[in-house]
This record gives C-alpha cells, sequence and structure tokens, in this order.
C-alpha cells in the first residue's frame, strides 16, 4: 500500500499533491518553469483567465475529494436576491440598469476558520512555491494570503438548485481548484474584461443580463482543474447545479497589498456571521482602492 506524503512538512506540502512534471512549481526558474508563466501570462492577457487541466494528479484528487466532502457538512447556506454588486438597488435607475437587476443566489461556503492548519488544501494554499507561482503568473512581485480568517480560505459548496448568478469578486484576481463536479449543470461563463478600474461598463453589462453571449466565454471545469481569474474586472456566474451531487470548489484567496479584509456585510451575507475583526471594521469604516461599485 502506497504511502501518503506528509502534510505536516512545508517543504513537501506540494510532493504528490500537484503533478510538478507539467507544472514544476518547485523550479520556476527551468526552462520548464519559464515556458509554463508565459503560456499563463499570455492566456491570462487574452481573456483574462487561465485553466491549468489535470493540475492535481488523480491519485491525490481522490484525497482532496474525500477533504472536501468531510469539510462540506460545515458549510453555511444562505439564498437571497443580489444584482451583480452585492448592493442595494438604486431607485434614481431604471429596472433595466444592472444596480437593478436582481437574481436568486443559493450558495453554500465552509469558512476559513473551519479548515484546519492539517488539511492538505491549507497546506497548498500557504506553501511558498504555489504563492510564488501565482504572483510570478499575474504579474506581481508578492501576494499576501487574506488577513480575513473567514474568507481566506474557503469551500464553495453547491447542491442541486444552488447557483452563483452573476457578479464580480471583491478581489482582483481568485484562484480555484475544482474537486468535485456536479452530475449537470455547475457550468461557469463570464465576459472577461467586461469592466476596469476606470468604469463600470453599465451599457455591456446590461446586454448580458439581456441575454446576449456574443462576449461570453465558457468552461467544463473537471475536478482537479486550477484556474486563475481575474473576476474583479469579468462578470462571471456559475449556472443552477442539477442532480444530486454536490458540486466542491476549493477558493485561495490572496490580495496584492498585506491585511486585506473582506466588508463586513458581505461576511455576514455569506457566511452567516462576522469575525471580530469585521465587527471591528464596522466601528472604524473602510475604503477600497479604486472606485468600482462593489
Amino acid at each position: 500500500m502506497p504511502v501518503e506524503p506528509s502534510v505536516d512538512t512545508p517543504a513537501s506540502a506540494l510532493d504528490g499533491l500537484i503533478d510538478l512534471q507539467r507544472y514544476p512549481l518547485d523550479d520556476l526558474d527551468g526552462d520548464t518553469g519559464h515556458t509554463l508563466i508565459e503560456q499563463c501570462r499570455r492566456q491570462l492577457a487574452v481573456d483574462g483567465c487561465v485553466v491549468l487541466k489535470k493540475f492535481v494528479p488523480a491519485e491525490a484528487l481522490e484525497r482532496l475529494e474525500r477533504e472536501t466532502e468531510r469539510l462540506s457538512p460545515d458549510a453555511h447556506y444562505n439564498q437571497t436576491e443580489t444584482n451583480p454588486y452585492n448592493c442595494d438597488a438604486d431607485p434614481s435607475k431604471p429596472a433595466s440598469h444592472p444596480l437593478n437587476r436582481f437574481d436568486d443566489r443559493t450558495n453554500g461556503f465552509v469558512a476559513g476558520d473551519r479548515i484546519g492548519e492539517d488539511t492538505i488544501i491549507r497546506q497548498v494554499y500557504q506553501n511558498p512555491d504555489f504563492q510564488r507561482f501565482i504572483a510570478t503568473v499575474v504579474g506581481m512581485e508578492e501576494i499576501h494570503q487574506y488577513a480575513d480568517p473567514l474568507a481566506d480560505l474557503v469551500v464553495n459548496v453547491l447542491r442541486e438548485g444552488c447557483q452563483h448568478p452573476w457578479h464580480y469578486d471583491t478581489n482582483e484576481f481568485i484562484v480555484t481548484m475544482m474537486t468535485r463536479q456536479s452530475r449537470g449543470g455547475g457550468r461557469f461563463e463570464y465576459a472577461p474584461g467586461i469592466r476596469s478600474p476606470e468604469g463600470e461598463n453599465f451599457e455591456d453589462v446590461e446586454k448580458v443580463l439581456d441575454g446576449d453571449r456574443s462576449r461570453l466565454k465558457s468552461l467544463d471545469l473537471a475536478p482537479g482543474d486550477l484556474q486563475i481569474f481575474f473576476g474583479r474586472y469579468s462578470l462571471h456566474r456559475v449556472t443552477p447545479v442539477e442532480g444530486n451531487r454536490e458540486r466542491h470548489t476549493v477558493i485561495f484567496a490572496y490580495a496584492k497589498e498585506p491585511g486585506f479584509i473582506g466588508r463586513p456585510e458581505r461576511a455576514q451575507r455569506i457566511f452567516g456571521r462576522m469575525a471580530p475583526v469585521h465587527e471591528k471594521l464596522l466601528k472604524q469604516g473602510m475604503q477600497r482602492s479604486d472606485s468600482l461599485v462593489d
């Protein structure tokens, strides 16, 4: 019976968990590492998204699936009506305006403080080689783990009927890894670069909400795939899950500056609670580095 790699030694955390022959995160300065990074950067430049197929080999994927399955009962489910910006409607604008377009969001999230230090996914999240790879691909000298104890590392759990309607991410980029696909539905669709730090581009967003698919891209993600996505600028959704098999996705949240904490009201909506740091922010107030709505 093969011995599973240790999960308590940071230096070996990626060994056996990632296909290091195809994706040499342990040798990014080598020729293969340089080629991988350039390929990822080119794809990101084209449409703001890159998918690394079979990032996790099959034998490790079985372990990851068992882990997210074990964690999934801790998911907090909430059902709400939300617009793409997770904010209130604007009565001064017409009903067709994106700020006034609400859809059902039924979603489950396992918060970061439910995911122990000994889990495989947290070992990967905290691994320096993994972080360096992500930072290099997204064009940053370094990235930082969230200081948000609920949103730093999250498992998204979608059961039958759950969906994540059109929305933007709070962070500039997001890294996800699917560990289980549903029997049907659960398709990831996005409109790359539909907005920018300089403007919301409400006109084109409204077209997407009206059913215009001319600028949409759709992905058939599979368990073991790693996705790097500029979700702050690309409108995206996950279509309703069909069947009795849950869809599990791990979300590795990083920021370009240290100390990032999500909005308290967002934590309350997504996780059903706030951490002490969110309650402190409620008293102090917080500001974003851009002027976008969410």
